[in-house]
């Protein structure tokens, strides 16, 4: 009888935060104890990064990290499932395959000669979690399948990240259950896993990742080829199947915050973005383009196509791409945004044009554009006939973020713009990047038409709110916070949606205060530009903005109440109140 200990195993440190977590929700000291062993954290294409622990890995955002999942079949031909034990940190009592665990950050489990280094680990866990003797498994009998990448999230606090190596073995072997690890066990054939997977009244969930395998990937040769070594080997693809974000299969399942969702995705958008920018074979032009990017950035709208998809259909790495593509065109817009105005500093640092020179700051935004026109038809994540679609949709926004910009060149000119005017222009140089956004991710991800417009609909009130409050924050907010002078826009005449309206009042003695300091730039003094920010909120110009930004927060909501609720809408919801909460 197995003694259930696994033995030495190499460990990381984990983070303050996730074992105050860990001592606050596990009262099972042994799971809790495993924590701390050292995973391997991998990039998108299974290449080993290092060690991290195993809470750090599955905390929050998580990371991508390398994982096997073995189908057991005994010599009838049925399948070994087992339901995880009641006390399991991530992902208890549901049913999973034979055995799902991790290779650890040693020699011997990170041998990747014929998937050898995950073999040996799966002999390791079968031992531990089942009680299989290790001397009733033959290591050589086990056939590498092929790889999965997914993501599933428990709750806000824990998450899967994995890229799961799909190993098959047949043998007879003597179950001896863990109960710390397992709380059942049962062998099925192909009919009664097939039963399992639609039957929905069941109270047996099916974990996400051995749902992917077995509605996804396991069909009839699998199990033909069960106990036929040659007819294991002709399964052997020699890929990494995307399934996305794979949430949705658990029932019950809790959202993440904004942040987290976020920062699930980011560094594969980030690292797609460096790849692209730092190809060019002429230095300084790649250091111009990557300028920008290294001063940071939420990436909010490079990832809302993942967001928007995830809450209403698939997902694949596609829409990384996508992600990757509209923030290069982001950051290429405030590249020659910030020649046209004149500003020297941008995201804490030197603006390209000063940074660099004028030629070398129009030549990286023009670079820019292309590069994110070709990171979009190059990508081998997205269908080739929805290439047209998307770029068609994509060239659409630059030519409205461009009509945007053109308005605004013209308002500085202008002595009146009506407010009709003002929406059209910050509709183009900001709303219509996050309609498009929210529209290809749910559009890449499947959804009918009626979502799509939908979704559409609330990225444009989002972003129409984002830039009204980006207005009030200029003159309600301290020179600290915004790294500029309170009231700048005052101070250059901006024709924002307050001044439109304070123009728009009987004259008085109110608004000649205003007149007195709007367009002055340099001239005017500080105390000039508050007694002009005063005066607009004496005018009611300050309410009337906020009264606005409030109808298109209320707008975005109203979109969202007609889609499906789920546990991927918690983020979009976040979003929507992001943009008053920027001025709380």
């Amino acid at each position: 009888m197995s003694n259930y200990a696994s033995g030495d195993v190499p460990e990381a440190d984990i983070d303050n935060k996730v074992s105050s977590l860990l001592e606050a929700q596990s009262s099972d000291s042994t799971q809790a104890s495993m924590m701390a062993e050292a995973v391997l954290q991998v990039d998108e294409n299974d290449g080993v990064v290092g060690p991290i622990s195993k809470a750090d890995s599955h905390y929050k955002s998580g990371s991508l990290h390398r994982a096997f999942s073995v189908l057991l079949f005994n010599r009838e031909g049925k399948l070994l499932l087992q339901q995880r034990a009641h006390d399991k940190i991530t992902f208890p009592s549901v049913w999973a395959n034979s055995c799902c665990s991790h290779p650890l950050a040693s020699a011997e489990e990170m041998e990747e000669n014929n998937a050898l280094g995950v073999k040996v680990a799966a002999i390791r866990k079968l031992d531990q979690e089942l009680g299989i003797s290790p001397d009733s498994i033959d290591i050589n009998n086990f056939h590498f399948i092929t790889k999965m990448r997914y993501s599933a999230r428990m709750n806000a606090d824990w998450i899967e990240r994995e890229i799961d190596h799909i190993l098959m073995i047949q043998a007879n072997v003597e179950l001896d259950p863990n109960p710390n690890e397992v709380s059942a066990v049962k062998w099925v054939n192909a009919e009664e896993l097939d039963a399992m997977l639609v039957d929905e009244d069941s109270a047996d969930v099916i974990a996400p990742w051995f749902r992917c395998i077995a509605a996804r990937l396991m069909n009839e040769d699998w199990w033909n080829a069960i106990g036929d070594k040659a007819a294991c080997e002709a399964l052997q693809d020699g890929l990494i199947h995307d399934m996305g974000d794979v949430t949705h299969m658990l029932p019950n399942a809790e959202g993440a915050d904004l942040l987290t969702s976020i920062n699930e995705v980011k560094p594969f958008i980030e690292q797609r973005i460096v790849e692209s920018l730092t190809a060019s074979r002429h230095e300084r032009l790649a250091a111009a383009m990557m300028h920008l990017i290294l001063g940071g950035g939420k990436r909010m709208r490079a990832t809302l196509p993942w967001l928007v998809a995830r809450a209403v259909g698939d997902t694949h790495s596609g829409l990384l791409d996508i992600g990757a593509a509209i923030e290069t065109i982001h950051n290429f817009t405030l590249v020659h945004d910030d020649i046209m105005d004149d500003d020297e500093i941008r995201r804490g640092r030197n603006a390209v044009h000063i940074e660099y020179d004028m030629p070398t700051a129009i030549n990286a935004g023009d670079a820019m554009l292309a590069i994110a026109f070709e990171r979009l038809v190059m990508s081998a994540n997205i269908e080739l006939h929805d290439i047209p679609s998307l770029v068609n949709r994509i060239a659409w926004m630059v030519r409205r973020v461009s009509e945007g910009q053109q308005l605004d060149i013209e308002f500085e000119t202008r002595e009146r713009v009506t407010e009709d005017e003002y929406i059209e222009m910050i509709e183009g140089k900001t709303a219509v990047m996050f309609q498009i956004c929210a529209e290809l991710g749910a559009r890449v991800a499947g959804a009918d038409d009626e979502v799509i417009e939908c979704l559409a609909e609330w990225g444009r009130s989002v972003g129409l709110c984002f830039q009204l409050m980006d207005d009030l924050i200029d003159v309600l907010s301290d020179s600290a916070t915004l790294g500029k002078p309170t009231g700048s826009d005052v101070a250059q005449g901006k024709q924002t949606l307050m001044v439109i309206h304070a123009l728009s009042q009987p004259d008085s003695e109110t608004k000649s205060r205003l007149l007195s300091v709007l367009g002055k730039c340099e001239d005017a003094t500080e105390s000039m530009v508050q007694d002009g920010i005063a005066a607009l909120d004496e005018l009611g110009s300050i309410a009337y903005a906020r009264e606005r930004a409030n109808e298109y927060h209320q707008h975005a909501h109203a979109c969202l109440d007609r889609l499906p609720d789920g546990p991927a809408m918690l983020a979009l919801r976040e979003l929507t109140d992001l943009q008053l909460k920027r001025l709380s």
